[in-house]
């Protein structure tokens, strides 16, 4: 019980969503929109549920006119099964929704017209939320599937051109399809607005990853991946090849042969508390 308080307590109603309902009610289609309010509520909830399991920080849960998000302030650092668990809780609660919701109709608890309409809700957002397209958790799922093999910085940028590419194909199957649909380009435009915001972001999004790595909690990181460097590359350069979900040694290379070795907070620790932004990272070696 504790735990759905603490959850409850991080649920925030954006102010354009009070707009929309007040439109409803003026419009007859109040109850419509409570069935999608509440469909996107437990959708995020299932987020927010399975973050909370793995003690992730819940930062807010934001139920949008168009939408929910649920934020955290874990920036990359936790263990990609456990991510892809809170990713995909999201889109597993439509599964018993529908359950429940056939079950009311088989007794006539529920009527056919709002049980279509609670089934048609369903697939769309379950469908929309799995459109390879940031922040959307199909999105999420591309990250992490590219940064199985990709670092930190290469696999977001893919992630957003990707999204961008994403969003250019919705618009123009949109405008072939039902180019007056107003919510639709709503929501395109909200897409954008997402992508470029984060676009433009990326470097720090990277360095909030980089000291959440070092400053943070520790989690277990499921793998040690060395990282090859020559005795030239600068500091940044070698902490751009950083991924998650690995843990990296990193081996100093000079003329194609090892010449030391030096642990990846070593690296974090010269970078963000020493401040040597421009060091090589031969010099680190003689430091340490």
């Amino acid at each position: 019980m504790n735990r759905v308080i603490y959850l409850l307590q991080h649920v925030y109603i954006h102010p354009l969503l009070w707009i929309v309902i007040a439109i409803s009610i003026a419009t007859a289609h109040f109850l419509e929109l409570c069935l999608l309010i509440a469909i996107i509520f437990v959708h995020e909830m299932g987020h927010a549920a399975a973050a909370s399991f793995f003690s992730w920080r819940i930062k807010k849960i934001t139920l949008l006119p168009f939408g929910g998000v649920a934020e955290m302030e874990e920036h990359g650092n936790r263990p990609l099964k456990e991510e892809a668990i809170v990713v995909l809780a999201g889109p597993i609660q439509h599964i018993w929704m529908v359950a429940v919701a056939y079950a009311l109709f088989s007794f006539d608890l529920m009527s056919g017209d709002l049980f279509l309409l609670f089934i048609n809700y369903n697939i769309m957002i379950f469908i929309f939320n799995l459109f390879p397209v940031w922040p959307l958790d199909g999105g999420k799922l591309i990250f992490m599937l590219l940064s199985l093999k990709k670092s930190f910085p290469i696999a977001h940028r893919l992630t957003l051109i990707i999204s961008f590419f994403s969003v250019g194909i919705f618009s123009v199957v949109t405008i072939l399809a039902a180019p007056k649909q107003i919510n639709v380009w709503i929501i395109v435009g909200f897409l954008l607005f997402s992508l470029y915001h984060e676009w433009k972001q990326r470097r720090y999004i990277f360095m909030r990853f980089l000291l959440e790595r070092y400053y943070g909690k520790k989690s277990d990181l499921q793998a040690l991946k060395p990282i090859q460097a020559d005795e030239q590359d600068l500091l940044i350069d070698v902490l751009e090849k950083f991924q998650r979900g690995c843990k990296h040694p990193i081996i100093i290379e000079s003329d194609g042969k090892e010449k030391g070795m030096l642990d990846e907070n070593e690296l974090l620790h010269a970078y963000f508390t020493e401040k040597r932004l421009t060091d090589k990272i031969s010099d680190l070696l003689f430091s340490y």
